[in-house]
């Protein structure tokens, strides 16, 4: 999402996202008190609705932001009709925070939610093709990081130091456990089994994870939901990143390991890229 929308839905009217204004005593703004949720319209319909929206929910549930998402559909067709995407291939972005109030670090009361959401042209490749290179560095994040807040710094800081190393991801490491990435979820593969941490609080259960799991039992890839040990990185055979906009991507190298030379992909992890874009 790095272009700015036409349009902003903001708390029920869809206005310029020049227009588009908030309080600065929003509590997503002095906190980063709120939810957010990213999906991918393909071919007019968005890809694994129902889930994204479930998720949403979980997480609204989880920091006790009551919000009505019952007529949540009918409004995102209503913003895509406005900003002219609704048969487009597009990203979705929503976001809900506890709303405006006098700066107090406990909840409110009584405060209605900010909703915000828009949606910006993005067409996918039918696979990623990417060889990334990642490196590594110790999660100092929170431990509830199943929540999808908008307060994303240390997530922030952990991408900008890949960034800088001319990197796609930086790949956490919580007492020598390997957790997830900074905006992916990662895999390993070794003898033809799938591995990838558990979904509890040390990382966010993401959908395209989800879809993989699926796919594995599918294809009848063995898959085990176990972190992997960091001293292991090295002996595994393929490692690859997931989620909403990278759909499945290789890992060639982690920090100075390399999986494979030149464009070489893994086996596994072809044969899952080509389950993935058959979902599509």
């Amino acid at each position: 999402m790095n272009n700015y929308p036409t349009k902003v839905y903001l708390n029920g009217t869809i206005i310029d996202a020049e227009s588009a204004k908030i309080s600065v005593f929003d509590r997503g703004f002095l906190f980063g008190d709120g939810i957010y949720e990213v999906m991918v319209q393909i071919n007019g319909h968005f890809f694994y609705e129902q889930a994204h929206l479930d998720r949403l929910a979980y997480c609204l549930k989880e920091i006790d932001i009551v919000f009505d998402l019952s007529t949540i559909q009918q409004e995102i067709k209503r913003l895509l009709e406005v900003a002219k995407l609704l048969s487009e291939d597009c990203l979705l972005y929503m976001q809900v925070t506890r709303g405006t109030a006098p700066r107090t670090h406990s909840y409110p009361t009584n405060t209605p939610p900010t909703f915000m959401m828009y949606a910006v042209p993005k067409v996918l490749p039918e696979i990623n093709m990417i060889n990334a290179a990642v490196v590594t560095s110790p999660d100092y994040r929170w431990t509830k990081c199943d929540i999808k807040m908008t307060s994303l710094l240390g997530n922030v800081m952990a991408n900008e130091f890949a960034m800088n190393q001319q990197c796609f991801e930086t790949v956490f490491e919580r007492d020598g456990i390997v957790t997830e990435a900074s905006h992916c979820n990662v895999f390993f593969v070794k003898d033809q089994v799938v591995y990838t941490h558990p979904a509890n609080q040390f990382i966010l259960n993401g959908i395209t994870r989800q879809i993989v799991l699926e796919l594995c039992i599918k294809l009848n890839i063995e898959a085990v939901e176990k972190g992997i040990q960091f001293s292991e990185i090295t002996e595994m055979d393929e490692a690859f990143l997931t989620g909403t906009s990278t759909q499945i991507a290789s890992i060639q190298q982690i920090d100075k390991h390399f999986y494979y030379q030149g464009n070489a992909i893994g086996s596994i992890t072809r044969k899952l890229q080509q389950a993935y874009l058959e979902l599509k």
